[in-house]
């Protein structure tokens, strides 16, 4: 069972060893993993630790999530076209 206080979205990138990862709810929370596996390990405890440099900075925490998700996709890419 994976449990997570906040949703989280792992994206593959185009190197096979890296996953990125990051919280669409906890503002400024995001890191890499070598597997999917490895980012939601990490993303379990550095959601605890993020949330506790929130605490300690007077930042506002957002209130966990009632239904969390877990997304794997692929990575984004922005392209932004000059003119």
């Amino acid at each position: 069972m994976i449990t997570l206080p906040y949703s989280l979205v792992v994206e593959a990138t185009a190197d096979p060893t890296f996953f990125g990862f990051y919280s669409p709810e906890l503002e400024g929370f995001s890191g890499i993993g070598h597997s999917i596996e490895d980012c939601l390990y990490q993303a379990r405890f550095g959601m605890e630790e993020h949330v506790g440099v929130l605490r300690e900075t007077g930042l506002p925490i957002p209130p966990e999530s009632a239904d969390p998700t877990v997304m794997i996709r692929n990575e984004s890419r922005l392209v932004s076209i000059a003119g």
